[in-house]
C-alpha cells in the first residue's frame, strides 16, 4: 500500500456514474484512501445552500451524513440507495474516508475546478458513449475534463449492449 489518494468519482445518479462507482471500488480504491462523491447540480435548481456555497461549492459532507434524506435534500440532491450500498462496505472493509461535496453550474467546468481545488489525484467518471455528432452538437462532458483536469481521468464506458 502506498500512499493514501484522493479519489474523485463524478455523480449524478445515472447507470454511467453508478458504473463507474463501481469501476473505481474494484479497481482503484485501496485502503486508507479518500473517495470524494462529486454531484454537479443545474444551477436551475434553487437550494438554499446554493446561495451559500455557489462558488466554491458545499463542505465536504461526511458518508453518514449524506445518507440522511434532510441533509441531501438541502445540496438539492435525491440520495441513492444503490450508490449508498456500494460506498458503505468500502468504507469500512477497506478503511476509506468517504465524502460528498455538490457543486451548482456546468458539469464540465465543476469537475474541472473540484480535480483543482479538492487536489485530487484522481478523478473518475462515467461516459455517456455518444456518437460522434451528438459529441459535437451537445458536447461531451468527460471529453472536456479529459482534456482540462489537473489530474488524471478515467471514462469508464458503459460495456455494449448485445
Amino acid at each position: 500500500m502506498g500512499k493514501a489518494r484522493i479519489i474523485g468519482i463524478g455523480m449524478d445518479y445515472s447507470a454511467t456514474s453508478k458504473i463507474a462507482l463501481k469501476w473505481a471500488i474494484d479497481n482503484l480504491i485501496e485502503e486508507g484512501d479518500t473517495i470524494i462523491i462529486i454531484h454537479v447540480v443545474s444551477s436551475k435548481l434553487e437550494p438554499t445552500s446554493k446561495q451559500l456555497f455557489e462558488d466554491t461549492g458545499s463542505p465536504l459532507i461526511p458518508l453518514d451524513e449524506f445518507k440522511q434524506i434532510n441533509v441531501s435534500k438541502y445540496y438539492g440532491l435525491n440520495p441513492d440507495k444503490e450508490v449508498i450500498d456500494m460506498l458503505e462496505p468500502v468504507a469500512k472493509l477497506k478503511k476509506v474516508t468517504v465524502v460528498s461535496k455538490v457543486y451548482w453550474g456546468d458539469a464540465r467546468e465543476k469537475l474541472c475546478d473540484a480535480a483543482e481545488s479538492l487536489k485530487l489525484d484522481s478523478l473518475v467518471i462515467g461516459g455517456r458513449g455518444l456518437g460522434v455528432l451528438k459529441r459535437v452538437l451537445l458536447g461531451s462532458v468527460s471529453n472536456y475534463v479529459v482534456q482540462n483536469a489537473t489530474c488524471p481521468v478515467t471514462v469508464v464506458k458503459t460495456s455494449p449492449q448485445k
